[in-house]
């Protein structure tokens, strides 16, 4: 091993040196780690000299790149670790001159500084000495090329870190010089370079001592924001945050000398010397002092955009590095630096484009890093009360000299406050008096934005304070209405409409949380906002045009909002709605269409405004009522509206021929520019398409579409912009590229979310992040987000689209940011467009596309370039989405695949690919410094290469050779990197899409053209380049295999490549390069790699270990984006070779990692212990240990967005829990003792207040209410997870079926410790339920509530540990019950109410208590809710006095499901029957109303609905059957179960509540049989469409809710078919029919255990209808058809025979369900026969005969059956028996022929198959034999005596009887027994019988005989049971034989017995002992005979007998050779 430090030099190849070399540094790096100290030493020498000259580049070793560089540096830090470390000195001597001589290579300096800085890094405070040396070296080379520079920065900072004390102060202030002028150097590298070394310079305070020392830093980098590129302004960020920082900390302040005042000066100088100075401290600078260093240089006048978005790096990173306690401590301070110097100061040019890009960087700002992970939860709070207090509510300002906030301040501080609530959740009371009054009043705000904004927030205020949403909604309808009751009456000033359009949006946004919490509003609200939007409309004709404006946007706004409400409210205003929209948007007439018209611009804006506005309610509607209410008819009459209104828009935009130049002036509101207007309402146009759908519009509307939407957005006419400064900007170069304009509309280009979708990000994976998008270069979502708004020429904000107030979100955004109207109408332009292409012919699609190509390529374009460029992208777009929904439509293929369209759209798309090149071109002709626009242009290339792969993927072969040859040809003829990129990506996508089978052919030269340019040194050919290959190698998958090894290499010579390395190359190149991460896709490429060899990694190989190896080595990388792709390449590569990778030294990595503060990182390496966990749980038990999981819940309170943590936690739980449970309630306990921080605010504003509540007080002992005021406190939502975990820990428990966990008696005797166990924490479950029902979130009471009905369910019998006839739970009744107060406080929730009630009934009917007297508070409870749903009021449980009906009905069913719990479990609980009896009337009426309801919700009908029962809200009643629908769902089982109960007991109670009758006081419960009838109840076909529509709705995959229905169902079938109950009903041909398709489906699909509860049914229909059955028949008993009498009789035998022969496995049908286990399998059939038989009893005698025929039949197939080792015959024989015993004593005639047939048939069947078996072996045959002769002696017994048998049958039945038993083995036990069941019936006399024993008898002779000559005791042993059969058999026998004969048969029996005999002198055998026992049987029953007997044996055998009688008889201690005839009485005999 030793060897392993040394390389033959001589043997290092030319070609392969590099990779030989990194193999042999691989190797001698584990060696140095791993070899003994001794041996490294011995040869240490020589491995520093070889190591020195690989480094110095001596041959022949090649040069050191990047990872031998790397390698070699490792190595010297382990070698100087391990051995002698005097050689270091000498070691960094030589790698410094080295790197001094100027004829060395770069790559060469390049290695010896790296490795000298690590060596310093690891050392340097060991080696000072060589400080000098470093710095002198480094500082020359600091003038040399480029990387060398990098690397001499580099290595100064790592010199500086451990030996800084060594560095003399000039050489500092040199150092710092140099890296101070580098911060504005043109290489971007050496800025970085120079920014890391001086954070290192810098990283204590005393580095900075004044101002300027902070000016002279932060300046210069802020100046290089202008030309930097993302890596690089995080450096400089985190440079400038560095300086900041170190301002804030508190230092001592120098006396500062003041001339002016010498006496005080004086003064001072005493106090001083009179003792000693008080020295005083504080920061250098105060946070705003602090601030304002970067609001400076945003402020100036010069300032560009770039630099200012760059400023907000700094801002970011200053933030993160102060951290959370700074940000909490000066949030005010924070936001009012930002307030005033950010968003208010006036700037000499501030479009409203630079108003929106402003605020959304302080949203970036103060939402996504401040508020989402700087602040806790108490600094969330403090700072909503903050942005309240100091902002909200100072406006309006009332007092003099008072100034209220500007719009701009307050939108910001509404978007804010919004977000924080979403991230809060729930809002403490605190929060809620802080806002509530604020938010209502900002609605009246002036301001437009403002007011939407304040719509947002009070939105989002009442999704997380649902309890106070009625009276917000209450409170603003009230000021809508007196606003509009302003508004119309004279004079009405702008204001009010601008007030009462404020209130609307309010109104609208708060009916969009009303749909989302149905539970707290009445709905008699929104029908009477309908109403007053419909007076709106009414009103809105008598008014002029302004006024009448604003009465039309408030009334469609309003209807609007009501959309959401969902289809059962709007059904029923419907048609009253298409009135309105008809009204509203009539066909365009003649005035409308001409020239001319002379209607004012008020007129048009009015008309513009109607119609959109209404095109607003329809796309609304559309969203959340399609496709319930979207019929075919309304669908046509909508699509001719929508076709009126594109008719008036066109015609109005062929009227106005204004240009308009300012574009920002498009701004949404009262004024809005009639251009907007138009925008709006065409983009509302084709939303409202786009939902629609295109099935009833027809050909020529569709072609109308496509024509409009493309000239729309790719022609000239599209643009709104004047087109004169367009051809001006052009001709005078005056233009920038569109992603960087800055008026807000970019030449109508589609926003920035479209291009986005459409190109750039269509790849991306899911959310790795709660709502963050994966950035693809791994950079933290601030930094994208940040780097995003440099190339956003489009800002978006809520107040563009007013629709996004009242939309249902599928997730929590924080603020809605719609595109600006002009940008949106391109967005649904496109979309549209997108949506249309695919459903057109091939003539229409080619047209379209023609049309596109051609307005792209317009001339008119050339005088506009920008929109040209606008025009390609939205083109390509479009394009692209129509391809993407081209997938998803079968016709497409024939489109996009005909030739002619294909060649059309590919000619295009290699236009767009190669456009970017040619634009700039033109543009470097015109202005020849772009130098942006040479950066080309990814969504064209994205966009473009993506179309080209999905057009390929629709084409032919012959296109995909085509498209194929022409990227080759480009890539070989075209030296552009711009167009080079996108042919690499076009052949990735193109492989992508059409796959590796089709695309095989051309995989060779695919991979060749892709290396080829991925070796090429520009970034941006490089980079697309290995990505595209990465796409390839991921969609060839297994086809790749042979390019593997080829592709490794050429990889690890990149690697080796100084020109992609981020800081090689030339000076474009390396600034290029920050953007394009080469070894990110390196490492994506080598994850491919591992899924193409899978399992084969398993091999050692060369191949193999060069991927583990390489993965490791990036991993080790010191970039955090790279190590993110190699800890996926690491994730991926432990699925096939765990054991090849260190996972201890993984996880330790990992765990460093979690606390990184780069986010991505983080996320990486949790997905990594993710999985870890999963794979080996206790493994990471034993290297993480119990600190990792602590670690983990950390982070999930400090950031609980990262859904990762609690998918470790759960799994880790899921394995481990059972182990030791109690560790993981500690846990939770430490999070659960907590306090959050609602319950502090909350808790501190009552002790302000004096309001504490003392019984709370005096309940919460040792909860976290307790705490002292600076304890520790928890997020809610961490407090939640933990309740979640108890949850889990409880239900993983009771399932793991470990009882020590439940019983501690039974662990105790198991010496099982039980502090280990979960039942010695009963106690902490209880108190941290009670914790959880006590604080102020409603999220963590009601997990407090499961966790609490899961200790009850758990431990309800379980023993109490001191007294075990006690069950423990009775001592915890009282915390219980405490626990479940809180829930029936006036502070409590619908839904809390509901958990308690069903923990209370689950408490009562678990027996713990069973003295009623002793149940207390919680029965009292349960009762006090049945009492309040008897009445049809609202309810008022508990203090809780405002509940809505809906919450009132939503509690009566929960309350009905507990008590139906009660009464299922009162059958095995009796006590309870003293709960239930004085209310089973009114149970069972308000039950049977339940089911009545849900039958009336499921089938939409208001005929059953009976509003004085249900209480549900009148005046909406079916939008309240919308909601409480899922609570229905989840109980109405419960109840129809409680009510099948009622009908077993047959309770009178159940028939009257049926029957639609009011149960009497005095009526019986149980007494008295009830009749049958006619007709059925009232309700009866409720319950019973309820039970049908279950069973038909149910299937395998069914959640356990719905199968627990179709159980519940079937249970119920068999007593509602009775005639008590359904009367004749279900006898009704066509009710019939349908019940029975339905069973027969149920057989075919449900398992045994369903079918069980079927048959039962049946049978119980069958035996409730014997009476009308046989009145049927009796019609026609003289019919010689079987089955003629009854239809139904017929199909109920049909199905039990179905079912049995699905259930009874033949060769022909081997195989059953698998899912059913054995014992339901047994049961259905004993079940199946048993209601065969049942049905067969109803019939006629000849009918009989057939239905046992039939039974007999299918019952010899299961006896058939050999491939089983199941006996399915065994369990089941009572079946056949009862079949062939049923009225088998009656039959007479051709009856009993039949019959005689029959058993002569199953009989020859019988033996047939025992026959069959002879000569085979095995369990199957042993088992068919065994079952065979059990029927046999069954058939045999069962008979009457009048039925005749053939003898030949009974002898053969005997014969195999006899045969088997004398086989010894098992079948000889059977026949044994059937030899024994034969004898005993004999008996009775049967002449069948009696032969059978007669010819039985020498084989029973024969085996006793066998038995007593077999000397295998094993054997013997075996054989007793039979032998004891035929004896007891046999004494039976002899009991019924005549006196005269016994003795005769004694003389038989006698000596068989005495065979039997061994009087041993030691204990007797089993064997013998029985035998003696029989032998004194016989000779007590017939002494006569035996003495008899006995004399005529031979001597022997009668000493035989005589003597173990004796010894039986005789004393024990008797000796054996005594005498023992005196003993024995045998002379009596």
């Amino acid at each position: 091993m030793a060897d392993a430090l040394q390389i033959d030099e001589a043997s290092i190849p030319g070609d392969t040196a590099d990779l030989t070399v990194y193999r042999w540094l691989l190797t001698a790096d584990k060696a140095a780690k791993t070899l003994p100290i001794d041996d490294i030493k011995s040869g240490q020498s020589n491995f520093e000299a070889t190591l020195v000259k690989l480094v110095t580049g001596a041959a022949p070793f090649p040069n050191p790149g990047r990872p031998l560089r790397n390698l070699a540096a490792r190595c010297f830090v382990t070698l100087y670790n391990r051995a002698e470390t005097k050689a270091r000195f000498e070691t960094v001597q030589s790698l410094l001159r080295a790197a001094s001589d100027f004829k060395t290579s770069d790559d060469v300096k390049v290695a010896c500084l790296y490795c000298t800085g690590e060596i310093m890094l690891a050392f340097g405070s060991q080696i000072m000495s060589c400080v000098a040396d470093v710095t002198s070296t480094a500082l020359r080379l600091i003038k040399s090329s480029m990387i060398v520079r990098y690397w001499a920065f580099v290595s100064l900072g790592k010199s500086y870190k451990t030996a800084g004390r060594a560095f003399p102060d000039p050489t500092l202030k040199d150092i710092s010089k140099q890296a101070r002028n580098a911060l504005t150097d043109k290489a971007l590298p050496i800025q970085r370079a120079a920014a890391e070394l001086l954070l290192v310079l810098h990283a204590l305070p005393e580095t900075i001592r004044t101002v300027l020392d902070v000016e002279q830093i932060i300046n210069p980098c802020i100046k290089s924001l202008e030309s930097a590129d993302q890596p690089t302004r995080r450096a400089l960020s985190h440079l400038g945050a560095q300086i900041l920082s170190l301002t804030q900390i508190e230092r001592a302040v120098p006396v500062i000398e003041k001339k002016a005042k010498k006496d005080q000066e004086t003064l001072n100088e005493a106090d001083t010397s009179a003792g000693p100075a008080v020295e005083v401290t504080k920061p250098l600078l105060s946070p705003t002092e602090m601030l304002y260093q970067l609001s400076i240089h945003f402020n100036k006048l010069n300032a560009t955009r770039k630099l200012r978005i760059g400023l907000f790096d700094f801002y970011a990173s200053t933030f993160s590095q102060l951290g959370t306690t700074f940000v909490e401590m000066h949030y005010g301070a924070i936001v009012k630096h930002i307030m005033s110097e950010i968003i208010t100061p006036p700037r000499s040019s501030t479009t409203h484009y630079d108003t929106l890009l402003i605020r959304k960087l302080t949203g970036i700002l103060m939402r996504d890093l401040i508020g989402m992970r700087l602040l806790g939860e108490q600094g969330q709070i403090e700072a909503i009360k903050e942005l309240a207090g100091s902002y909200l509510r100072r406006w309006p300002a009332l007092m003099p000299g008072q100034s209220s906030p500007s719009p701009n301040v307050l939108v910001v501080a509404l978007k804010e406050v919004a977000g924080l609530l979403q991230q809060l959740g729930n809002a403490p009371p605190p929060v809620q008096d802080a806002l509530s009054e604020p938010l209502v009043h900002l609605l009246a705000h002036p301001n437009y934005a403002t007011q939407v904004a304040a719509a947002w927030c009070l939105r989002c205020f009442c999704q997380s304070t649902p309890l106070r949403l009625p009276k917000v909604v209450v409170q603003v309808t009230d000021l809508l209405q007196r606003d509009i009751t302003s508004l119309g009456t004279p004079p009405s000033s702008v204001d009010v409409a601008r007030r009462a359009l404020g209130h609307a949006y309010g109104l609208a946004a708060l009916f969009a949380v009303v749909s989302e919490r149905p539970l707290y509003v009445s709905y008699d609200l929104a029908a009477k906002v309908f109403d007053l939007a419909i007076q709106l409309l009414k009103r809105a004709g008598e008014h002029d045009v302004s006024i009448a404006g604003t009465e039309v946007e408030v009334a469609w706004t309003c209807i609007s909002s009501l959309m959401a409400l969902g289809p059962n409210f709007i059904r029923t205003h419907l048609p009253q709605l298409l009135v309105l929209w008809r009204n509203a948007l009539p066909k365009p007439t003649s005035k409308d269409t001409s020239i001319g018209t002379g209607r004012s611009s008020s007129e048009w804006s009015f008309l513009l405004q109607v119609r959109e506005a209404a095109l607003g309610a329809i796309l609304s509607f559309l969203r959340h009522n399609s496709p319930a209410l979207v019929t075919l008819d309304v669908s046509r009459r909508l699509a001719l509206l929508l076709a009126n209104a594109l008719t008036f828009s066109n015609a109005y935009a062929s009227q106005q021929t204004e240009e308009t130049s300012d574009l920002s002036i498009f701004l949404p509101g009262l004024d809005t520019p009639l251009a907007a207007r138009e925008a709006m309402l065409r983009r509302r146009v084709y939303q409202c398409f786009t939902a629609l759908g295109f099935s009833t519009v027809t050909d020529a509307m569709q072609s109308t579409l496509l024509q409009s939407t493309v000239s729309l957005f790719a022609s000239p006419e599209g643009y709104a912009g004047s087109s004169v400064q367009a051809a001006i900007a052009s001709s005078s170069g005056n233009m920038a590229t569109i992603w960087q304009m800055a008026d807000g509309y970019a030449y109508g280009v589609a926003s920035s979310d479209s291009t986005r979708i459409g190109g750039l990000d269509s790849d991306s994976p899911g959310l790795s992040i709660e709502g963050e998008p994966r950035d693809k270069l791994n950079r933290d979502t601030i930094d994208t987000l940040i780097d995003n708004t440099m190339t956003m020429p489009i800002m978006g904000s809520c107040e563009n689209d007013t629709q996004t107030l009242c939309r249902m979100h599928a997730v929590n955004i924080a603020w809605p940011e719609p595109p600006p109207a002009l940008t949106g109408v391109v967005d649904a332009a496109i979309e549209l467009f997108a949506a249309l292409l695919p459903l057109q012919d091939v003539s229409s699609a080619s047209h379209t596309i023609s049309h596109v190509v051609q307005s792209v390529r317009s001339l008119k374009l050339e005088r506009n370039l920008g929109r040209k460029s606008a025009a390609f992208v939205n083109a390509a777009i479009g394009l692209l989405l129509s391809l993407r929904n081209g997938s998803h439509v079968k016709a497409s293929r024939e489109v996009f695949g005909n030739t002619k369209v294909a060649t059309t759209l590919a000619n295009f798309i290699k236009v767009g690919l190669h456009f970017t090149m040619t634009l700039a071109t033109i543009l470097i002709i015109v202005r020849p410094v772009q130098d942006a626009i040479l950066d080309g242009d990814p969504v064209l290339r994205r966009s473009g290469s993506e179309a080209l792969g999905r057009l390929a993927g629709f084409g032919e072969t012959a296109f995909l050779t085509s498209q194929t040859k022409f990227l080759v040809d480009q890539v070989v003829s075209n030296r552009d990197p711009h167009g080079r990129a996108g042919c690499a990506l076009a052949f990735g996508a193109i492989y992508s899409h059409v796959g590796g089978l089709v695309a095989a052919s051309s995989l060779t030269t695919t991979v060749n053209v892709l290396m080829s340019l991925g070796k090429d040194p520009h970034p941006v050919v490089h980079y697309w380049a290995l990505t595209a290959l990465s796409q390839v190698i991921n969609a060839a998958s297994l086809s790749f295999a042979p390019y593997v090894s080829s592709t490794m290499v050429a990889l690890f010579k990149l690697y080796m490549a100084a020109t992609h390395e981020p800081e090689g190359g030339s000076l474009s190149n390396v600034n290029l390069s920050g953007d394009l991460p080469t070894y990110q896709v390196i490492c994506q490429i080598i994850d491919a790699v591992i899924g193409v060899l899978g399992p084969e990694l398993q091999e050692v190989n060369r191949v193999n270990t060069l991927v583990l190896d390489m993965m490791m080595d990036f991993w080790r990388e010191d970039d955090d984006s790279i190590r993110v792709e190699a800890i996926k390449c690491i994730q991926h590569f432990l699925i096939f070779q765990a054991d090849a990778v260190d996972v201890p030294d993984l996880v330790a990595g990992f765990r460093k990692y979690l606390s990184s503060s780069r986010r991505p990182l983080k996320i990486a390496s949790i997905n990594a212990l993710y999985q870890l966990v999963q794979r080996d749980a206790l493994l990471m038990s034993k290297l993480g240990g119990d600190r990792l999981v602590e670690d983990l819940f950390g982070m999930l309170d400090d950031d609980p967005g990262i859904d990762g943590v609690r998918n470790i936690i759960l799994s880790w739980l899921q394995q481990t829990v059972a182990l030791n449970p109690s560790a993981w309630i500690d846990l939770c306990q430490r999070i659960m003792s907590r306090t959050t921080a609602s319950q502090r605010a909350t808790e501190g504003a009552l002790k302000t207040s004096g309001m504490q509540d003392d019984e709370a007080e005096s309940l919460s002992v040792g909860t976290a209410s307790n705490q002292p005021t600076g304890g520790l406190t928890s997020r809610w939502r961490t407090q939640l997870f933990a309740l979640q975990c108890l949850h889990h820990i409880c239900v993983l428990i009771s399932k793991s079926g470990r009882r020590e966990h439940l019983d501690l008696h039974y662990a105790v005797s198991q010496n099982i410790l039980p502090a280990l166990l979960l039942v010695s924490r009963v106690p902490d479950l209880i108190k941290m339920a009670f914790s959880a029902s006590a604080t102020y979130v409603t999220e963590i009471r009601l997990e407090g509530l499961v966790v609490l009905r899961d200790v009850v369910e758990v431990f309800a019998r379980s023993p109490d540990p001191d007294y075990p006839d006690v069950l423990l739970l009775e001592q915890h009744q009282a915390p219980i019950t405490a626990a479940l107060t809180p829930a029936f406080s006036s502070d409590s929730t619908p839904e809390i109410l509901a958990a308690a009630v069903q923990v209370c009934a689950t408490f009562i009917g678990c027996g713990v208590v069973k003295d009623v007297q002793r149940m207390g508070r919680i029965l009292k409870l349960l009762t006090t809710a049945l009492e309040q749903s008897k009445d049809s009021d609202l309810l008022t449980i508990g203090d809780i006095k405002e509940l809505s009906p809906n919450a009132s009905v939503m509690l009566r069913i929960a309350t009905l499901a507990a008590w139906a719990e009660l009464q299922v479990a009162s059958s095995a609980q009796s006590y309870l029957l003293a709960i239930i009896d004085p209310y089973r009337a009114t149970l069972a009426s308000l039950w049977i109303a339940s089911l009545r309801d849900y039958a009336g919700i499921k089938g939409d009908s208001e005929v059953l609905q009976d509003p004085a029962t249900t209480a549900m809200d009148s005046p909406s009643s079916s939008m309240g059957r919308e909601v409480l629908l899922p609570y229905y769902d989840a109980s109405w089982w419960k109840i129809l179960k409680a009510v099948a109960c009622l009908m077993a007991l047959s309770d009178k109670a159940v028939l009257v509540a049926m029957d639609g009758q009011v149960h009497s006081a005095t009526a019986g419960g149980k007494e008295g049989k009830i009749p049958a009838r006619e007709e059925p109840l009232a309700y009866f076909f409720v319950v019973f469409g309820l039970v049908f529509e279950a069973l038909t709705a149910s299937d395998s995959n069914s959640s356990s809710d719905t199968r627990a229905g179709m159980t519940t169902a079937l249970e119920t079938l068999k007593y509602i078919v009775r005639p008590e109950y359904a009367g004749g009903a279900v006898l009704d041909l066509i009710t019939f029919d349908e019940m029975m398709s339905l069973a027969y489906r149920l057989v075919m699909t449900e398992t045994a255990a369903v079918q069980i509860h079927l048959v039962s049914a049946i049978a119980s229909l069958a035996s409730s209808r014997k009476d009308t059955v046989l009145r049927a028949t009796q019609t026609q008993s003289g019919s010689p058809e079987a089955f003629c009498g009854c239809l139904q009789l017929t199909q109920c035998l049909k199905i039990c025979a179905y079912v049995l022969r699905h259930a009874i496995p033949t060769m022909e049908r081997p195989v059953f369900d698998q899912s059913s286990s054995a014992k339901d399998r047994i049961t259905l059939i004993s079940t199946a026969f048993q209601a065969f038989l049942v049905v067969g009893e109803v019939s006629t005698a000849i009918q009989l005969e057939e239905v046992r025929a039939l039974a007999v039949s299918l019952y010899a197939d299961l006896l058939k059956y050999e491939k089983s080792e199941i006996d399915l015959c065994g369990p089941t024989f009572t079946s056949l028996k009862a079949a062939l015993e049923m009225k088998s004593a009656e039959l007479q005639g051709d009856a009993l022929a039949k019959y005689q047939r029959l058993l002569h048939g199953l009989l020859s069947a019988c033996l047939q198959n025992i026959d069959e078996m002879r000569g085979r072996q095995g369990p199957a045959a042993l088992l068919k034999v065994r079952n065979n002769l059990q029927a046999v002696a069954l058939v045999l017994t069962v008979i009457p005596v009048s039925v005749k048998i053939s003898q030949a049958v009974v002898e053969h039945s005997c014969y195999l009887v006899t045969q088997n038993l004398n086989d010894i083995n098992e079948s000889s036990i059977t026949a044994a027994h059937c030899a024994k069941a034969l004898v005993l019936a004999a008996i009775a006399g049967s002449p069948v019988l009696t032969l059978c024993v007669k010819m039985l008898i020498p084989g029973l002779i024969r085996y006793i005989a066998g038995v007593a000559a077999t000397a295998d005791d094993l054997k013997k042993d075996l054989l007793a049971p039979g032998t004891e059969d035929i004896l007891r058999a046999l004494v039976a026998f002899f009991r019924s034989v005549d006196d005269s004969h016994r003795a005769r048969f004694l003389g038989l029996l006698l000596p068989l017995l005495v065979l039997l005999l061994d009087p041993a002198p030691t204990s007797p055998t089993p064997t013998h002992s029985r035998t003696v026992t029989q032998l004194l049987e016989l000779a007590t029953l017939a002494p006569a005979a035996f003495k008899e007997a006995t004399a005529k044996l031979d001597e022997a055998a009668r000493e035989t007998m005589e003597t173990s009688i004796r010894q039986a008889l005789g004393p024990k201690n008797a000796s054996s050779g005594q005498s023992t005839k005196p003993q024995i009485s045998l002379r009596s005999f």
